[in-house]
């Protein structure tokens, strides 16, 4: 494999390389931590009912700033490994295939073993004897599919006191025959006293960011 892409055009080359740069916002987005920060905080904001508030760039940019925070280590591996080969023989398609690897080894370590098996035996009949064997293209699908079902799992325990505040709320208007007045309404200030006094913003960031050490 090596061999091929040191003898390869360079125009070639040239033309996968900018291909490969066109699916940076795809691999930020859905092949690192920002996935489930987006994702913990989008439902977080829901559960709330504040609407509009924090506004979607604040959540967009916190999820970008906390991503940068978690993955840098592995950031900093891609650029170490790609870096040699690239000096030694200018192969920028052998720099990035070098260069992944860190990111495969961290979606590995994020993903479970159930969906990583399916989608390698999509594309395998024969089961890899060792990691290296899996592409990041058979990691990739898994991984989301991982983190997909992570984020919704926090983001079912964060819904639960919520839900019951509603609830709560609800019962009392109905008790007071109150039925004309929106139980929301009335929960969200009681929704924000709770969620300020229990630090509830640093509690949840420092949750999602431990969970990848």
């Amino acid at each position: 494999m090596e061999s091929v892409l040191k003898d390869m055009n360079p125009v070639i080359q040239m033309l996968i390389v900018m291909s490969v740069f066109s699916l940076l916002p795809f691999v930020f987005s859905c092949m690192t931590s920002f996935l489930r920060f987006v994702i913990v905080f989008s439902m977080l904001k829901t559960a709330l009912g504040t609407q509009q508030v924090p506004p979607a760039i604040v959540i967009i940019g916190l999820s970008m700033i906390l991503t940068f925070y978690t993955m840098g280590p592995v950031f900093q591996k891609m650029y170490d490994l790609g870096q040699v080969p690239y000096a030694k023989t200018g192969n920028m398609i052998l720099a990035i295939a070098e260069g992944s690897k860190p990111l495969k080894e961290f979606m590995m370590k994020q993903t479970r073993q159930s969906d990583l098996e399916f989608f390698v035996s999509l594309s395998q009949k024969n089961p890899p004897k060792t990691p290296d064997e899996i592409t990041i293209w058979q990691v990739a699908p898994a991984f989301i599919t991982s983190e997909l079902k992570t984020s919704f799992e926090i983001g079912f325990i964060i819904f639960v006191p919520f839900i019951v505040l509603d609830l709560v709320v609800a019962n009392i208007l109905l008790a007071l025959g109150m039925f004309m007045l929106s139980p929301t309404i009335i929960s969200l200030p009681f929704k924000l006293l709770i969620f300020i006094a229990v630090d509830g913003w640093a509690l949840i960031v420092q949750g999602l960011v431990s969970s990848y050490n």
